[in-house]
């Protein structure tokens, strides 16, 4: 399936994906803490592949795999391969060390009959022994020339070969055949980690012989393979590419006759399937819960869809315009019911061809992340990185993508391994969990206040001069306010006034006063019988002859009583006189003197008693600026349908960050230019898009999180870190973990640089993506295979069910 926001084609290839979505993810303590804990303290998600032994599994038949696209290449290593090369090869040639159900590398008896380090001084030496029976489809055995030729394509020292990683090919020394030509040695220039990673998959030196071969020779077809298929076939009219059984395969042999991989576009695969045109897909939530909904029906009429909406009330209202006197409604209420019979009669088709199907669930080894960019603006300060992290609340995000799955949800832990995988521990503990009000105090200290949104006047004068101005301003302002509320309450007063009047009118018609009782007391007598109103249990500071009060004070301000003068503070606070992080110097001057007034400070307006209303938690906060300009950051998110759980997580980032008083302009760009205009060209400020788990993150990562130098041109070399913060100690530590032989000591090193990335902020690890494969209910051995990778020759269909076992009747 398609995946927005992940990058295709990069250094080291990332194993050729990049992807976008959802993630699924089984965790019981994080939510951006470090537990401390490795990862066998948490629960791994198991692969949903329905298990079958090759005893139960039928001989014979053709499955259709769907695809995305048609790949551009056979050739992993060029930087057009995509996810559908990957799956294409695997079924081809040699991968020597594959991953299991827990993402760790293990020697491939079929192409392998042991490998290992001999060797750590003075050079490090692996030697592999091959199995005797591996040969190419065309009969030659597998051996060191091959070694050799993906050594040289590989290594970066020749230019001609168009190679989009070479990432451990650069450290090999030489290469040379061993005791006999069943051995390959190969000895290393500087120490290397992540061996395992090499020579997966081995190409024949037919393709990585010469520049020619390498570049354009694998486009669509190979010369040879080795693996339990071979390429039979490339149709770029039909959108296909078809693997028979290799006769030549040493293996267990293929129990399909044929794999064909058919191109459909994630938006068309729910039709695709419907039609029988594919036995394999990788689908999205809307899919996979029309399948459970289909399955689940016994054959009864779709719950959902068109004209499931309809009540007997409003079928009722309908029957009775069509049948009615108006002829022109009659007719539109016919055709709308015709136009949604229409409709409803060709879902329930669909439901119905999607009965032949089941949704297989795991856990795809990919990571979804918020990439902030440090490369210009306000998050190129480390302070606004951190306070944007600070704010989120990554557990709410990672219940929006899985829990309407079904599927267990708890925030990620790390950049460099994923829940399960070896050195997988919970790093998030170095930036901090999330807490407004050190977001807010993070944003401050960086300049981001609430009066900085305020912009200055033009023709500000500096020095003294512009102080006298701007006091005389402030000494204006506030006389015209005085002024205003002065206004306010003698209109007020005037209208009590009426008001009381009246109700004294109406008193003396009852007879309960005099009309000269009326005339001078009717104020205090109405209001013993009023409502209370929102002025009770206020006073008016000044008017009540208090010592220390100024004489002749013409501006009579409602301020709380006693009781709730120790508010006034806070108050000034909700007005924008104080900001949460500090105080500017005349808000504390503006402050202080009515403070000192007994009685409390004047300017507030509250009833007796009542607390200064506090900012609701999630409330959004006044925004904040710094030298006039307010702080507002561009979240590019990509549009296509396939990208609804993107949108939603993003829709919550920004209602998170309002709270903190960060503004966020969502931008929604094409699928297609998503990544590459504005990711990869750092056109953004927030972003959302995962990268692939890998079994070697000192090599694979390293691109990731490698420092950005400037090139002689001016630009930014950045490698795949499009989030533009790196450190070098970032990098030394994988560099330390690239050459260190002992796997413990080399995963240390890597928590030590995951801590780091967080500490970075430039890039907030939130969910695993779900896996969710639709297939054909009879198949075995295939669906989400989570870190694993597929055994295409133990995938077919399940024998019938034997005979004397109870039989279910066809219809």
């Amino acid at each position: 399936m398609s995946h927005v926001g992940v990058p295709r084609g990069t250094a080291r290839k990332r194993r050729s994906l990049a992807l976008f979505t959802t993630g699924v993810l089984t965790l019981p303590v994080l939510a951006g803490c470090s537990s401390g804990n490795e990862e066998a303290a948490a629960p791994v998600v198991p692969q949903d592949v329905a298990p079958a032994a090759r005893s139960q599994v039928a001989e014979g038949g053709t499955v259709n795999w769907a695809i995305d696209t048609m790949p551009a290449t056979l050739n992993v290593f060029q930087a057009d391969a995509d996810s559908a090369t990957t799956r294409i090869t695997g079924a081809l040639l040699p991968t020597l060390f594959p991953l299991d159900v827990k993402g760790r590398p293990q020697l491939n008896p079929d192409y392998l009959e042991s490998a290992k380090v001999v060797e750590n001084e003075p050079r490090q030496v692996v030697l592999y022994r091959l199995n005797q029976q591996a040969v190419w489809s065309d009969g030659r055995e597998i051996g060191a020339p091959d070694f050799v030729a993906q050594w040289r394509a590989l290594s970066g020292k020749e230019s001609s070969f168009w190679t989009a990683r070479n990432a451990g090919y650069e450290r090999i020394e030489k290469i040379e055949r061993g005791a006999d030509d069943l051995e390959v040695k190969v000895t290393f220039a500087k120490p290397y980690a992540d061996w395992r990673s090499l020579f997966s998959p081995l190409y024949p030196k037919q393709v990585t012989g010469s520049p020619n071969a390498f570049n354009d020779g694998a486009r669509s077809t190979l010369k040879a393979t080795a693996g339990p298929f071979r390429l039979s076939g490339v149709d770029k009219a039909t959108g296909s590419v078809t693997l028979t059984r290799n006769p030549r395969w040493w293996g267990s042999r293929a129990k399909l006759d044929s794999l064909v991989f058919k191109a459909v576009k994630p938006q068309d695969r729910t039709k695709a399937l419907t039609a029988g045109k594919v036995d394999i897909a990788d689908i999205d939530a809307v899919a996979a819960h029309r399948i459970v909904q289909a399955t689940g029906s016994g054959g009864a009429p779709p719950a959902e869809g068109p004209g499931s909406e309809l009540t007997p009330a409003a079928a009722l209202r309908s029957w009775a315009v069509v049948h009615g006197s108006d002829a022109g409604a009659a007719a539109k209420a016919r055709a709308a019911r015709d136009t949604k019979a229409r409709a409803a009669t060709a879902y329930a088709t669909e439901q119905n061809g999607l009965r032949g199907y089941v949704v297989r669930k795991s856990l795809e080894p990919a990571y979804t992340q918020l990439a902030l960019n440090g490369e210009t603006g306000p998050l190129a300060d480390d302070r606004v990185r951190r306070a944007v992290a600070r704010a989120l609340d990554r557990q709410a995000l990672v219940d929006t993508v899985l829990k309407p799955l079904g599927l267990p949800a708890a925030p990620l832990g790390s950049h460099l391994a994923l829940v399960g995988q070896p050195g997988y521990k919970d790093g998030s503990g170095a930036l901090g969990g999330q807490d407004t009000k050190e977001a807010q105090a993070l944003l401050a200290d960086a300049g981001w206040t609430p009066e900085g949104a305020l912009k200055k006047e033009e023709g500000t004068k500096a020095g003294s001069e512009g102080e006298k101005q701007t006091d005389k301003k402030k000494a204006q302002d506030k006389q015209a306010q005085d002024k205003k509320k002065a206004e306010e309450q003698k209109k007020a007063e005037s209208n009590k006034k009426a008001e009381e009047q009246k109700k004294a009118e109406s008193n003396k018609k009852e007879g309960d006063k005099k009309a000269d009782d009326g005339k001078n007391n009717g104020r205090n007598d109405s209001a013993a019988r009023r409502e209370p109103s929102r002025d009770d249990g206020l006073y008016i500071v000044g008017d009540d002859n208090k010592p220390g009060d100024a004489e002749g004070a013409v501006t009579h301000v409602l301020a709380p009583a006693p009781i709730a003068a120790v508010q006034s503070a806070a108050l000034l606070r909700q007005a924008g006189h104080l900001g949460e992080t500090g105080t500017s110097e005349d808000a504390t001057a503006r402050i202080t003197a009515q403070d000192r007034q007994p009685g409390g400070a004047a300017g507030a307006y509250a009833p007796a008693g009542t607390a200064a209303p506090a900012q609701a938690p999630g409330s959004a906060r006044g925004p904040l600026g710094k030298d006039g300009k307010p702080l507002s950051l561009r979240f590019v998110l990509p549009s296509g349908p396939g990208s609804e759980s993107l949108r939603s997580v993003g829709d919550k980032i920004a209602a998170m960050l309002d709270t903190i008083g960060i503004r966020t302009e969502m931008v929604k760009v094409s699928d297609e230019s998503y990544f590459r205009d504005h990711v990869a060209s750092g056109d953004y400020d927030l972003a959302l898009y995962s990268w692939p788990a890998t079994a070697y993150p000192a090599t694979d990562d390293r691109p990731i999180f490698a420092k950005p130098v400037p090139a002689t041109d001016g630009s930014l070399l950045v490698e795949q870190n499009y989030t533009r913060v790196g450190t070098d100690h970032i990098d030394q530590l994988f560099d330390q973990a690239a050459g260190e032989l002992d796997e413990g000591s080399a995963r240390n090193l890597m928590k030590q640089a995951d801590a780091r990335i967080w500490a970075a902020a430039g890039s907030i690890p939130l969910y695993q993506r779900p896996q969710l494969v639709a297939t054909d209910k009879k198949l075995v051995n295939v669906g989400a295979f989570g870190f694993g990778v597929p055994q295409y020759q133990d995938i077919g269909f399940k024998k019938p069910q034997a005979a004397g076992a109870p039989a279910v009747p066809k219809k």
